[in-house]
């Protein structure tokens, strides 16, 4: 089968499984909703008003990761992998239509989130909001959509290696909530490159660590990719 007809089939997949859909429409919500309660607290003397309204995107990321983690291990309940594999015998061509057919919506909703999360944002912050530029306005909404993409790769990945989705969440979302900042506050530069705070530099206006905005997101980039290697190699080496 050639890969149109792949990706079109799993997009379907997609459309047609409301706790998918239901996952999109979370990452827009829980964006939204973090970045505004955040931006209702300013004080501190590190206030950065542009993380501050993007600060809904670690919570977002959730949605994004769960998104990526059911898209795949719905394959491994029910033998419906062994059917898919049957239709495309082709294991790496099926996999990489598994990963386009993540990607693209979630880089979609990851655009319109990071546009409604600007607007919320700014409108809770006011006049605290007037220093930013449209350079790095442009840069953290687009930077949300390619981050929230990559999360939701990177659980993709992991999900096809450990076939389960319990066990991916239960690996990466005590991770990314508690394991991530107890490692930043106790191991200094380490910590720059894990893949949630390497991708969440480009939502700071300014940085002290080694990586940007867009080599952070380069960081965020390569775990992804290594997640999906992986995967690739279990779907294509281990029976369904």
């Amino acid at each position: 089968m050639e890969f149109t007809p792949v990706l079109h089939s799993e997009w379907l997949k997609i459309r047609t499984l409301r706790s998918l859909v239901g996952g999109l429409a979370a990452v827009l919500l829980a964006t939204s909703a973090f970045s505004a309660l955040a931006g209702a607290d300013t004080e501190g003397a590190a206030f950065d008003p542009l993380f501050s309204v993007f600060f809904g995107v670690g919570f977002g990321q959730i949605a994004a990761i769960a998104f990526g983690t059911t898209a795949v291990s719905s394959e491994f309940r029910g033998g419906a992998l062994r059917v898919t594999l049957a239709a495309v015998p082709r294991r790496g061509r099926w996999f990489l239509a598994k990963t386009v057919a993540i990607a693209v919506p979630v880089l979609g909703v990851g655009l319109v989130t990071g546009g409604v999360s600007l607007a919320v944002g700014k409108a809770v912050l006011g006049t605290k909001a007037n220093g930013l530029t449209w350079g790095e306005e442009a840069r953290a909404v687009i930077g949300c959509a390619v981050y929230l993409t990559l999360m939701a790769l990177l659980a993709a990945g992991l999900t096809a290696v450990l076939r389960s989705g319990v066990a991916t969440l239960s690996i990466l979302i005590p991770f990314l909530l508690i394991v991530s900042f107890v490692i930043g506050d106790m191991s200094g530069s380490v910590a720059d490159v894990l893949p949630d705070r390497a991708g969440q530099v480009v939502f700071h206006e300014t940085w002290d660590g080694p990586l940007g905005p867009w080599t952070g997101l380069g960081v965020t980039g390569l775990w992804a990719a290594a997640a999906l290697l992986a995967g690739a190699w279990s779907i294509r080496r281990r029976d369904a």
